[in-house]
């Protein structure tokens, strides 16, 4: 459970938020409110859920909130990473009916987006709990929500991939198919991407994506971190973990491809350490969170 962003996140997020002030607000502000609700107009209003799920992106919504008018009281009543059932109060503003109206949409939009990751992932831990696989993230998130998307994974009892392209290595076919093209230097196209990764790159994770059990007898003698088995089937994945733990018990296996919440269970009891979903940050469905006003 969480109570505010890292500073990563906090930077990703002031970004956001003054995109979606430009884009919300404009120059004029919320006409409507302008030209309804008298200036001195106060209330109070509460954010509840609609539907059961995980919460994540309360610190959002305190933000939009302080930053559209820094005079609005924001108690909050939950932290990120409860599972809330139907009616559940998550927070109350309150203060001028104008601020709150015109910070309602925003706050939400960030609110149900990042909830709507949290659930989805805690989904997906739940149909493999009792198994030793962790389920992880991908880099398939929209531009600048990476940060925030990732925290709502981790608030949903997932566990974060590499942030970028910056912070680890994984090397996949595309990368294995440059290097065919290249001078091997005697070595394999999986042994010239390990050595050239670690000489140039010391210290880095590397993983390697494989798509065959040939190309895993290939890969487990190079003892890459982590070995990525793409799309494979429940026997080949089993099989690739029978090898792992007869030639390189120390690499973890990270199983991708076709993964849902129907086949993520038979996918775990493999005994795969890893699994990677990209549906957890690129189609989850926002949760239906509202804002009430009391008074």
């Amino acid at each position: 459970m969480s109570n505010d962003f890292d500073l990563p996140e906090r930077q990703a997020f002031a970004a956001l938020l003054e995109l979606a002030i430009r884009e919300d607000l404009g120059s004029t502000g919320d006409v409507t409110s302008l030209a309804c609700i008298p200036a001195d107009a106060r209330g109070k209003a509460v954010f509840v859920s609609r539907r059961p799920g995980t919460l994540a992106g309360l610190p959002a919504c305190i933000r939009v909130m302080s930053r559209i008018d820094p005079k609005l009281k924001v108690e909050s009543l939950l932290t990120d990473g409860i599972r809330m059932d139907h009616g559940y109060w998550i927070a109350t503003v309150e203060g001028s009916l104008r601020s709150i109206l015109a910070a309602e949409r925003m706050a939400l939009n960030f609110l149900q987006h990042l909830s709507g990751i949290a659930t989805l992932t805690s989904q997906f831990v739940e149909r493999m709990s009792g198994t030793k696989a962790k389920i992880l993230d991908t880099r398939k998130t929209l531009p600048g929500y990476r940060a925030l998307a990732k925290y709502a994974v981790r608030m949903g009892g997932g566990v974060n991939h590499r942030l970028g392209l910056h912070d680890a290595i994984l090397i996949k076919d595309n990368h294995l198919a440059g290097i065919r093209h290249g001078e091997l230097d005697g070595l394999s196209d999986v042994e010239a991407a390990i050595t050239r990764c670690r000489e140039t790159r010391p210290g880095l994770s590397i993983e390697l994506e494989v798509d065959s059990l040939e190309q895993l007898e290939r890969a487990l003698p190079c003892r890459p971190e982590i070995i990525l088995l793409d799309n494979m089937n429940l026997d080949q994945l089993r099989h690739a973990v029978w090898r792992r733990d007869t030639l390189a018990p120390d690499v973890l296996l990270e199983a991708s491809g076709g993964v849902n919440l129907d086949t993520v269970r038979g996918i775990a009891e493999t005994g795969v350490d890893r699994i990677s979903v990209g549906a957890l940050t690129h189609s989850a469905a926002a949760l239906d969170i509202g804002l009430d006003y009391l008074e």
